[in-house]
């Protein structure tokens, strides 16, 4: 009992009684059994991460501030790949079975219809911006503000004819916010919102930019400037367009969004938006252990919105 007070840094144990117990710990390399402390709270220390793609730059980036953040926390963290909205369900339904004490789901196929499937009988933090006003908690980039300062950016650069590389526009995920806020940072500069520049792909990896960059060039469309919801696509737009012998950014500054660390090495070096994946992912840890040991009341759900900032490199002309 009195070791168990002087680990658990109880107010009633004598200072000298606390030496000799942390002396002897020291001496006999003793190591609190946190599997055996867990058990006896009912919990594993384990907490679920459930991604689309564990491959993709930007999750990778998430994944590791989710994982520094659980460990400060003395927690583990198991990954899931999703890739579907069923496999999303799946991840919802079975995380307690796989003894995980909770969930953080980043919701790319689910939509707000499936907002009643989050009532799940364990703690679930939604990242993305798929589910608004759910019954979890939920964090989400800054999209729409984030959106338009990367616009406003290429603005300010001197562009006039800014295409966006975007995916098909649904109801409220990150291609319709995103979209939204390159529209209204047209229209604050006054601006027309040209259709034939809103250039829609269907994944947004770094081949698809550099497909669409290829066909923007052959076509022979207007533009200066290119805002890509991801970077990348952006790294793949960079590619493409020095495949068509478009020079970046003299001709054409190209920016991003995510500050992937690949971005940084490109030639020209990639600029981009940065949303903070270590500021989200503590916030949603935080608010996932807040539940888990129900500091948290059950009600009360939290909508919270990350920071950003731009990273202003070669391809804008910094």
């Amino acid at each position: 009992m009195t070791v168990s007070n002087v680990i658990n840094d109880h107010p009633n144990v004598r200072p000298s009684t606390r030496e000799k117990v942390l002396e002897a710990m020291a001496r006999l390399d003793y190591r609190v059994n946190l599997a055996a402390r867990n058990l006896r709270k009912g919990r594993t220390g384990v907490i679920g991460l459930a991604v689309p793609e564990v491959n993709s730059p930007y999750y990778g980036r998430l994944a590791a501030g989710i994982i520094a953040a659980a460990e400060r926390r003395n927690l583990r963290v198991g990954i899931e790949q999703t890739a579907s909205r069923e496999n999303e369900l799946d991840a919802l339904s079975l995380s307690r079975n796989h003894q995980y004490d909770g969930l953080i789901l980043t919701a790319a196929g689910m939509s707000q219809a499936d907002s009643e499937r989050l009532k799940v009988d364990h703690p679930v933090v939604v990242l993305g911006d798929r589910i608004f006003g759910g019954p979890v908690d939920h964090v989400a980039m800054p999209n729409l503000e984030a959106a338009r300062a990367a616009t406003r950016h290429l603005v300010e650069r001197g562009c006039r004819r800014i295409a966006i590389l975007c995916g098909a526009v649904e109801e409220v995920d990150t291609s319709s916010l995103r979209l939204t806020g390159y529209r209204q940072a047209l229209e604050a500069a006054g601006l027309p919102s040209d259709p034939t520049l809103i250039q829609q792909v269907g994944r947004f990896g770094m081949r698809e930019g550099a497909q669409r960059a290829r066909v923007m060039a052959r076509s022979g469309l207007d533009f200066d400037g290119v805002f890509c919801i991801t970077d990348s696509l952006a790294m793949g737009v960079l590619r493409g367009l020095a495949d068509a012998g478009i020079q970046v950014p003299e001709q054409v500054k190209v920016i991003g969004f995510d500050n992937v660390s690949e971005s940084e090495f490109f030639i020209p070096s990639l600029s981009t938006v940065d949303p903070d994946h270590d500021g989200m992912a503590e916030r949603a840890v935080d608010l996932l252990t807040r539940r888990i040991e129900q500091i948290q009341p059950s009600t009360g759900h939290r909508d919270l919105v990350g920071d950003f900032s731009l990273v202003v490199r070669e391809s804008t002309g910094g």
